[in-house]
């Protein structure tokens, strides 16, 4: 049993069903942000399961000082304010620094912690002392057990509304790998945990200047994960992944994703009690 989370008209948590984080890694384009977000809505809204966008403004973790970014905080949270209020969908990006969190609040519905910055213990108490819902993606570099820390600096405001993203602990050099064992010793301490599929496909460093990745693991890990147990998913996909100016090789093709929920579906509702 995990905390329940309300994000704009989703909910989660408490058992209750999967829903949704996805949208393109970061904001390249008007066309393609809004595209993306208009057809994930249409497939979640058909399959009854909840979606929240996600898209960064920012990527400031890049292999490469040449590797697109994106277009900025102004402009990004401009094109999310849009995304908001054209699709009436929940937002959530990346935040970088204390000094972001203030602009992004005032737009998205949920500020996500990158990663490599889970153990910056001004970035998190910043975020929670906003109240508002926080997603924090467990780092490459941490056990399962290692979380119990970052919620305990969050939850020191009185703020519990959080969520742990698991995706991939690093192997050796430029691979990770996922330990599903990890999934339920995180939910053991009360908050929902959300399986990244896409970045647990990915190589870090693996192409030299840029990142690798081997979507073709994708299903297989979603199967696992909802098998094991989480209170959602979280992907990046792309209406083209191969033209994708960053994670391309892990992200999922948008013309995938109908299918790949069929299958993460069927497998979640086998689990329920009264599948039994």
């Amino acid at each position: 049993m995990t905390r329940e989370i309300k994000i704009g008209p989703v909910t989660f948590g408490n058992n209750r069903p999967l829903f949704l984080i996805a949208g393109p890694c970061v904001i390249e384009s008007e066309e393609i942000t809004f595209h993306t977000a208009e057809r994930l809505k249409e497939i979640c809204e058909r399959r009854n399961i909840g979606l929240i966008f996600k898209s960064s403004y920012d990527k400031a973790n890049r292999t490469s000082i040449g590797s697109f970014r994106g277009p900025g905080i102004k402009k990004g949270l401009r094109i999310l304010s849009d995304v908001k209020s054209r699709f009436d969908l929940p937002v959530i990006s990346d935040i970088h620094s204390v000094e972001e969190i203030e602009p992004a609040a005032d737009v998205l519905d949920a500020l996500q912690i990158p990663a490599f910055l889970c153990r910056q213990t001004d970035l998190i108490v910043a975020a929670a002392e906003t109240w508002m819902p926080v997603n924090v993606k467990k780092g490459q570099f941490l056990s399962p057990w290692d979380v119990k820390n970052i919620t305990e600096k969050f939850i020191s405001t009185g703020n519990h509304n959080l969520f742990i993203t698991e995706r991939g602990t690093s192997f050796g050099y430029n691979n990770l790998v996922v330990d599903f064992r990890g999934l339920p010793i995180i939910r053991s301490f009360g908050y929902p945990v959300i399986f990244d599929i896409t970045h647990s496909l990915q190589i870090p460093g693996g192409e030299g200047t840029s990142s690798g990745g081997q979507r073709e693991f994708a299903e297989p890990l979603a199967r696992a994960a909802v098998a094991v147990g989480v209170d959602g998913l979280f992907m990046e996909v792309h209406p083209e992944p191969g033209k994708a100016l960053c994670d391309g090789p892990n992200m999922i093709s948008l013309d995938d994703v109908d299918r790949l929920l069929t299958v993460i579906i069927a497998i979640h509702k086998s689990l329920q009690p009264d599948s039994f």
